[in-house]
């Protein structure tokens, strides 16, 4: 009975410690959210420091779970990104 009392006040403090850093595949690592597009209708190509926002280091686009962003915005998004790189404004 004892036994069994342990096993689950240790199943207890596993839980509150995979809800505090978060539980998933990341591994408690704070994943950087970039502010989801509050306001904006249409993107501007024109605008490459907005853009960048969007772009990893490495210039891929970021996923929508990274970026908080509707999955018609990020549609936008994405849509601008690669138009911007046709006319060489973002890498």
């Amino acid at each position: 009975m004892a036994m069994r009392i342990v096993a689950r006040e240790r199943d207890k403090d596993r839980d509150r410690d995979r809800d505090r850093d978060g539980g998933g595949m990341m591994g408690g690592v704070m994943r950087r959210r970039v502010m989801p597009m509050e306001g904006v209708k249409e993107l501007a190509l024109n605008d490459p420091e907005f853009l960048r926002r969007f772009v990893t280091e490495q210039g891929k686009i970021m996923p929508r779970r990274r970026t908080g962003c509707t999955p018609e915005q990020q549609r936008q998004i994405a849509k601008a990104i690669r138009r911007s790189r046709v006319v060489g404004l973002v890498k």
